[in-house]
């Protein structure tokens, strides 16, 4: 247990309250000892028209997908916020959790036309969005082995695969997830801006109080130049070249065979 505890307290502490999180929302309902009803967002529910029940503003961000998908979700969702807090936000998880905090209620705001009451989809598609842009120009991703394809575009992928498994219904309600990551990754980061950081950089800062609770100094936050120079980001090659190159340390999405999602 204490092992496990150990390895537990390696992860970043972003990444793990999001895959603890997950599995503490998703894991009762599929076991069907908790209501989805329960955790489901309604602004009614949250706002005092018929109740007070502030939770479901957490809770509908981690109600994730059933059976392998659920196994999926976790696994792009670790991989996804490890990437982010060991690369751009190295020593500046607060920045991250406050980022995070800000786009989770933008995405709320978004989905209003939409009348979602689940948000994990569009928050996940937000991270992998500021992943993939971030990563090195040139990098690539493959999709089951079979195609090739410029990581930056891996977000829009992934909304192509939810089109055709769940319909227009679906990838409209995960849309909100790529404007808001689209916004995230040109306010913080700056799109062409030279490493100088986006028009929002200031105020993506976390507050003072945040960065001594995660037990950070309140320095800058990491920006493109810094991103480019340390070779942070999400680093995705082909299967076919990491053959050729056994050598290569770069990590990333690899859509492998049947059931894998991603592997290093």
């Amino acid at each position: 247990m204490d092992g496990f505890v150990a390895e537990l307290k390696k992860i970043p502490p972003v990444t793990r309250f999001l895959c603890i999180s997950l599995i503490s929302v998703t894991g009762p309902v599929l076991m069907q000892l908790v209501s989805p009803y329960k955790v489901l967002y309604h602004q009614s529910f949250v706002f005092g028209e018929r109740g007070f029940e502030v939770w479901r503003l957490w809770s509908s961000f981690f109600l994730g997908s059933g059976g392998l998908g659920f196994i999926f979700e976790m696994i792009m969702l670790y991989r996804t916020g490890n990437e982010l807090e060991s690369g751009p936000y190295l020593r500046k998880s607060s920045d991250l959790a406050f980022q995070l905090v800000v786009a989770c209620g933008a995405i709320i705001v978004t989905s209003i036309p939409l009348s979602s009451t689940v948000f994990f989809r569009p928050l996940l598609l937000s991270l992998v969005y500021l992943s993939s842009q971030l990563a090195p120009p040139g990098a690539q991703t493959s999709l089951y082995g079979l195609i090739s394809i410029p990581v930056k575009y891996f977000p829009f992928a992934l909304l192509g695969m939810d089109l055709l498994n769940g319909g227009p219904r679906a990838a409209a309600l995960a849309l909100p997830g790529a404007v808001i990551g689209h916004l995230w990754w040109w306010g913080i980061f700056g799109s062409g801006a030279g490493g100088r950081g986006g028009p929002l950089a200031e105020y993506g800062r976390a507050p003072r109080w945040l960065a001594r609770w995660f037990g950070e100094s309140g320095g800058s936050g990491a920006n493109a130049e810094s991103i480019r120079a340390t070779g942070s980001g999400v680093h995705v090659v082909p299967p076919r070249a990491r053959a050729e190159d056994n050598a290569q340390t770069t990590h990333g999405y690899r859509w492998g065979s049947g059931q894998r999602l991603g592997r290093d």
